[in-house]
């Protein structure tokens, strides 16, 4: 039977690891969460974030924004935060309302406290292999192959997704570790076959068990970032146990390391202020 790589009990162990390191630390370091608009699922993510500050030792700042804001004044606000010495992590939640500019304030964070890793400089840097900080999302996969010994060097690693926050710098952080990646989209002819060539399968596309067990390799490890309708995510369910030889469940597989990953992404930035 496949390895399940369970992302809840990942998360657990790496929480113990970062409670150590913020007990050292001064309380008067925070990261700074801005939360524009009434989204549900945003509030959701947001109080999640708040509670595992809390839960490792880190304070939280909620700054929560009316749905009218305009991007100059997220703006303003990151500028604000990216002057205070005391705020050693800036996040923009996403979604924001389709009026705003989410690069533009991407882009606005500090590279020293973009610890969700969406900035224009921060992605420049996986580029070049010189990572400063990540996609929460996208590390927190990395660390759950690393923490689960799957080899990832020389391995053919198919991203199935090309998203600013999951599937591009996924694809960039698995060539920095010596994969061979190939990216697959909307666009991609013959999908099925080059799923079927993977050794490791990074599903990011956010469409219901569009990929079916049937396209993967036998042995293939599957990592599913997908959360849809029905708590399933993108890869098929049936048959997964046996045509794989390590899967993320979903949920707890993904969701969990992306929180963690953020968390001592914030952690580090702290360390070195």
């Amino acid at each position: 039977m496949a390895t399940i790589l369970d992302g809840r009990k990942t998360a657990a162990e790496m929480a113990e690891e970062l409670k150590a390191r913020a007990a050292k630390l001064s309380k008067k370091f925070r990261l700074s969460i801005i939360n524009v608009g009434n989204n549900y699922a945003s509030g959701v993510y947001v109080r999640m974030k708040c509670k595992k500050c809390e839960e490792i030792g880190l304070t939280p700042e909620l700054i929560h924004l009316p749905e009218n804001a305009t991007t100059d004044e997220v703006y303003k606000k990151i500028v604000e935060l990216n002057a205070d010495d005391n705020v050693c992590g800036i996040m923009l939640q996403h979604p924001s309302p389709r009026h705003i500019d989410e690069d533009l304030l991407f882009d606005a964070i500090c590279a020293e406290k973009d610890v969700d890793g969406l900035g224009k400089e921060s992605l420049a840097k996986i580029a070049i292999g010189k990572t400063l900080y990540a996609p929460a999302t996208a590390r927190g996969i990395i660390t759950l192959l690393k923490r689960y010994g799957i080899q990832i060097a020389g391995r053919h690693a198919v991203v199935i997704g090309r998203s600013r926050i999951v599937g591009k710098p996924l694809a960039l952080l698995l060539l920095n570790e010596n994969a061979t990646v190939t990216i697959c989209h909307s666009r991609t002819e013959n999908l099925a076959e080059i799923i079927g060539s993977a050794d490791i399968v990074c599903a990011a596309l956010g469409k219901a068990e569009f990929i079916k067990t049937s396209w993967l390799k036998k042995g293939a490890v599957v990592i599913d970032a997908g959360y849809n309708e029905g708590d399933v995510g993108d890869i098929e369910v049936e048959g997964l146990a046996e045509t794989s030889s390590a899967f993320t469940p979903v949920p707890g597989g993904v969701g969990p390391m992306t929180i963690i990953s953020l968390l001592e992404q914030c952690i580090a930035s702290a360390e070195g202020r």
